[in-house]
């Protein structure tokens, strides 16, 4: 189903969930690559207006309905039961599920489209691009306080919603995959592209190696931690709530860590042509490491804290792999809007990467201030 047939369909999907009041409207929302996503309008009663989120969800990305709804549901109660115990409020601190007029946690329509819809936060903002420094220091506590909250959450009874999501070894086998069979005649023009990531195979396996040992935790992880992903209050400019939880499975802390720097410690946009304007900025880089490490509390094993630099070159590398991987596949995945859009996101996170490749030690160093820190 396209975009235009989803927000034809969208009205359909409406009546079967219980939304409370009346329809008013339900316009397209956000700027997210991989679901549909709705802004629903009703009018109450007293004439007041309530708002929810309806999202179609990508089948072709998450195959199993089930499972997604399963590992969101079980989070977002868990969550809510922390956020109670500590005197928090629920209903903004964590996504809450709105359920279908069965009471299932998605519908499927006749198309074989998968809907679920969510309590919309109100009064509070997210961005795509890091604007002002201390937003990227409240995600930054924000996604370190995701992790405090889940720290004991069994990872183990979570569905991998998506197989070898940031399994960087898979990612790379998938791009020489991508390369041999060249299905669109792209490998020619893209080589040295191609041999920035083949120069940088034996790195791609340092955190699954280090899983294998057990010298790294398994543990409830976000793996999309952008900016984007955090709402933040209107009033006071604190992040509130982390959504987006559809990656949300077992995986490595630091590479949530890792992901947030990749995009938001980034001097450019993530499809910037020009760059010159790419590189992995310092301070915003310690910004993010002493808000993660003031949210995780302590809850990083010494380990963890040491593979923090290595996430954010893992992360970056990996994200530009499957830019590359998609772009000689035919964007087939992420949804572009120009052409070589693929290829331009790739090509930014590899230069960061050779960026942090020049600034490892100053990395390593900020790590271990800010580590050093948090403890005392």
């Amino acid at each position: 189903m396209t975009r235009e047939e989803s927000c034809a369909k969208r009205y359909e999907a409406i009546p079967h969930f219980t939304f409370e009041g009346t329809l008013i409207d339900a316009e397209p929302y956000g700027s997210g690559h991989i679901n549909d996503t709705f802004l629903v309008r009703t009018r109450l009663a007293d004439e007041s207006v309530r708002l929810y989120i309806l999202q179609r969800m990508n089948h072709e990305i998450f195959k199993n309905p089930d499972h997604l709804m399963a590992n969101i549901s079980n989070v977002t109660a868990f969550l809510r039961r922390k956020i109670e115990a500590a005197g928090g409020d629920p209903n903004r601190e964590t996504l809450t599920v709105v359920p279908t007029t069965d009471n299932r946690s998605y519908y499927k329509d006749e198309y074989g489209s998968n809907w679920r819809a969510y309590y919309f936060i109100t009064d509070a903002i997210t961005y795509d691009r890091v604007e002002k420094p201390e937003h990227f220091y409240k995600s930054a506590e924000a996604f370190g306080n995701f992790q405090r909250l889940l720290a004991d959450y069994p990872a183990d009874t979570l569905y991998e919603t998506i197989p070898n999501f940031h399994n960087t070894p898979v990612r790379y086998a998938n791009l020489e995959r991508a390369i041999a069979a060249d299905i669109c005649g792209r490998a020619k023009s893209v080589q040295a592209e191609i041999a920035f990531a083949v120069e940088r195979k034996d790195f791609t396996k340092i955190l699954m190696d280090k899983l294998a040992a057990k010298e790294i935790p398994l543990r409830v992880t976000h793996n999309d931690t952008k900016l984007n992903n955090i709402m933040l209050d209107t009033a006071t400019g604190n992040a509130i709530c982390v959504i987006d939880l559809d990656t949300v499975m077992p995986g490595f802390a630091m590479n949530d860590f890792g992901d947030s720097i990749r995009f938001g410690a980034n001097t450019g946009a993530e499809d910037e042509t020009n760059l010159d304007l790419i590189s992995c900025d310092l301070e915003l880089f310690r910004l993010y490491t002493r808000g993660f490490l003031k949210g995780c509390a302590g809850s990083l094993t010494e380990m963890e804290l040491r593979m923090l630099p290595t996430a954010a070159k893992m992360m970056t590398l990996e994200c530009g792999m499957r830019f590359l991987t998609d772009y000689l596949e035919g964007d087939t995945y992420f949804k572009i809007h120009r052409e070589n859009h693929n290829l331009d996101r790739c090509r930014t996170q590899f230069k960061l990467v050779a960026d942090m490749e020049a600034k490892w030690e100053q990395l390593e160093q900020i790590v271990k201030e800010e580590s050093a820190n948090a403890l005392s």
